[in-house]
C-alpha cells in the first residue's frame, strides 16, 4: 500500500471515529438523564407509599422545596384531605451525585479511549475492505494485450468437454484464475453429460425389452394367431402386460424429467399421515390376496403433517409395491406410523429376501440393479425408489433403511411436522 492510499485510509478512519465518538457522547448523556429521572421517580413513589399507604396521581400538589439550597432539599406532597408529606431528599441527591460521578468517570474514560485509540481500531476493521479494493484495482490494471486473448481463444478451442481428463492449459500466470474457473466448469459439464448419457442409455435399454416383446407377439399373432385361439389369448395378454409396463416406465421417466427441470409443483396442505397409510393398507389388502398385511397403529392415532398428500401417498405405494415384489406368498408386510419429538414417520416392512449391505447405499440411483436375477423375476422399472427419494427430499425428510439378507427390509421415512 503506497503513502497516498495510507493517508486516504487514515482520513476515512478518523472521520468515522469522530462520528462514533459524537454519537457515543449523546448516548451517554441521555442515558444518564434517563437513569437519574427513574431513580428520582422511584424514590418519590416509594416515599408516598410509606407515608400515605398508597400512590395516587390525584394528590393536589408535589414539588421539591429547595428554597434554602440543596443541603435542605425536601420532597413535599399534599393530598386532598390536607395531609402533607415532608420527605428529606438530601440522601437521594447525595447518592445520585456519588454514583453519577463514578459513572461519568467511566464514561469519560471510554470517550477518551475512543478519541485516542478509536481511529486505529477503525483502520483494523476496514483493512479487509481496503485489501479487497486493492486487489480489485490490481486486477483491473492488468495489461491484457491482444496476444493473451488469442492465447485464451486457442486454448479453449482445443478443449473437448466430452472427453474425460482433458482440461484448459493456457500457460499464462495472469490468466491462472480464469483457467481454474473454466476447468471447474468443464468438470461439472462432464459430470452432467455422464449422468445424462447414462440415464438415456438405461432408459433406452428398459424400453427396448417391452418393445421387443410386443413386436415378437405381434409377429406371432400375424402368423398363427388368426386361427389358434390359444396363441391369440397368449399374445394379447402378453402385449397388454408389456404395454402397461412400458406405460408405467414412460410415466416415471416423465416424472423424473419434470423433477430435474423443476416443473413438478407441490401443493402443501395439512394432511393426516395416518389416514394416508390406512388408505394404502386397505387398497393393498383388496388388490393383493397373496400376502398378509398388518397395520400397527400408534396410541396417538391422528398424526398430522404439512405436505403434498398425492405425492406422500405415491411414496407409500412405491414402498409397498417394492415390499410386495420381494416377499414370499402369505408372508407379512407391516405398515406403521407415528410421531417422535418434532418429526413424524411411516414405515413399510417386509419379510422378503433383504439386501446386501453394499447395495443399500445405491438403491435410490435410477435403474440400479442389485441382483439381476431377482430383478428380472420380479419386474419393476428401477425408478420407483428414485421418485420416492425425490418426494421425500422435497418435503425435507430422510430415509432410514434396515435390511438383512434372508430376513427382510424395513424402510422408514422421517418427515418434519411442518
Amino acid at each position: 500500500m503506497n503513502k497516498k492510499e495510507n493517508t486516504r485510509m487514515s482520513s476515512i478512519a478518523r472521520r468515522i471515529n469522530r462520528t462514533w465518538v459524537g454519537r457515543q457522547f449523546f448516548i451517554y448523556m441521555w442515558m444518564d438523564i434517563l437513569i437519574s429521572a427513574l431513580i428520582v421517580v422511584g424514590w418519590c413513589v416509594n416515599s408516598e407509599i410509606d407515608f400515605f399507604g398508597e400512590f395516587a396521581w390525584s394528590r393536589s400538589e408535589r414539588f421539591f422545596d429547595i428554597r434554602e439550597g440543596f443541603e435542605t432539599v425536601t420532597y413535599v406532597v399534599t393530598d386532598l384531605t390536607g395531609h402533607t408529606l415532608h420527605a428529606d431528599a438530601r440522601r437521594l441527591f447525595i447518592m445520585i451525585g456519588v454514583w453519577g460521578i463514578g459513572i461519568l468517570i467511566l464514561q469519560l474514560f471510554s470517550l477518551l479511549h475512543n478519541i485516542f485509540f478509536g481511529t486505529r481500531m477503525v483502520r483494523y476493521r476496514l483493512h479487509p475492505l481496503n485489501e479487497l479494493a486493492r486487489q480489485a484495482e490490481e486486477l483491473s490494471s492488468i495489461a491484457f494485450d491482444e496476444s493473451k486473448f488469442h492465447l485464451l481463444e486457442d486454448a479453449i478451442s482445443n478443449v473437448n468437454p466430452g472427453e474425460g481428463g482433458e482440461h484448459l492449459h493456457i500457460g499464462d500466470k495472469d490468466l491462472e484464475g480464469l483457467e481454474l474457473a473454466v476447468n471447474n466448469l468443464i468438470d461439472r459439464m462432464r459430470e452432467s453429460y455422464r449422468q445424462q448419457s447414462r440415464f438415456v442409455s438405461d432408459a433406452s435399454h428398459e424400453l427396448r425389452t417391452p418393445i421387443s416383446v410386443i413386436q415378437g407377439y405381434a409377429n406371432m399373432l400375424d402368423r398363427w394367431g388368426k386361427e389358434d385361439e390359444t396363441v391369440l389369448e397368449e399374445g394379447i395378454e402378453a402385449i397388454k402386460h408389456e404395454s402397461e409396463h412400458m406405460s408405467t416406465l414412460v410415466e416415471q421417466l416423465l416424472f423424473l424429467a419434470r423433477s430435474d427441470s423443476g416443473k413438478n409443483k407441490m401443493v402443501k396442505e395439512e394432511i393426516s399421515l395416518g389416514a394416508l397409510v390406512q388408505e394404502v393398507y386397505e387398497e393393498s389388502m383388496m388388490i393383493d390376496k397373496e400376502h398378509r398385511y398388518v397395520l400397527r397403529e400408534p396410541v396417538e392415532r391422528d398424526v398430522i403433517m404439512t405436505g403434498d398428500s398425492t405425492m406422500m401417498k405415491q411414496t407409500i405405494r412405491i414402498l409397498t409395491d417394492n415390499a410386495r415384489k420381494y416377499t414370499n406368498e402369505q408372508d407379512e408386510i407391516i405398515f406403521s406410523f407415528g410421531r417422535s419429538e418434532s418429526e413424524v414417520f411411516f414405515s413399510v416392512q417386509d419379510s422378503g429376501v433383504g439386501m446386501r449391505e453394499q447395495d443399500v447405499a445405491h438403491i435410490f440411483e435410477r435403474f440400479f440393479r442389485s441382483d439381476e436375477a431377482r430383478n428380472s423375476s420380479t419386474g419393476g422399472t428401477g425408478l420407483g425408489l428414485s421418485i420416492a427419494k425425490w418426494i421425500v427430499d422435497k418435503h425435507k425428510g430422510h430415509f432410514e433403511i434396515l435390511s438383512r439378507e434372508g430376513v427382510g427390509t424395513r424402510m422408514t421415512v422421517w418427515l418434519p411436522e411442518e
